[in-house]
């Protein structure tokens, strides 16, 4: 599976603030946003539900698969999605670093998949 998810109970505001709060807890940091929502009614004047793309980034464990192979940033950041669904909750979907960094095929950088991927497990638990 290319990601998993957890559903939040709260306001959109609110679940985006638990989310990047469990982050920083471990180490974690956003390195790009994309407010999909604004784009939307920006560019094409259509009105969806919040909708963000986050670049989640844990600098340590990018700089291993750079010094591993520098082409494979091509595959970081870890994306993350937050949105509103239908029923007012807050889905958040955090992709799976297994998959997406196995295509460096690289076993040192398979290693650090599954450290990010440990890592964002604990961040989407500690959101139950």
């Amino acid at each position: 599976m290319y990601h998993f998810n957890v559903s939040v109970d709260l306001p959109f505001e609110d679940a985006k603030a638990k989310f990047l709060a469990a982050l920083h807890a471990e180490k974690l940091g956003i390195v790009s946003e994309v407010n999909v929502q604004a784009i939307m009614q920006n560019k094409m004047g259509i009105s969806i539900p919040p909708y963000l793309i986050l670049g989640a980034c844990a600098p340590s464990l990018a700089k291993q698969v750079l010094d591993a192979d520098l082409n494979a940033g091509a595959l970081l950041p870890c994306n993350v999605v937050l949105y509103q669904t239908a029923d007012g909750k807050v889905e958040i979907a955090v992709m799976n670093p297994e998959p997406v960094l196995g295509l460096a095929n690289n076993p040192q950088i398979d290693q650090v998949a599954i450290q990010a991927k440990a890592i964002l497990e604990r961040v989407c638990n500690s959101l139950k």
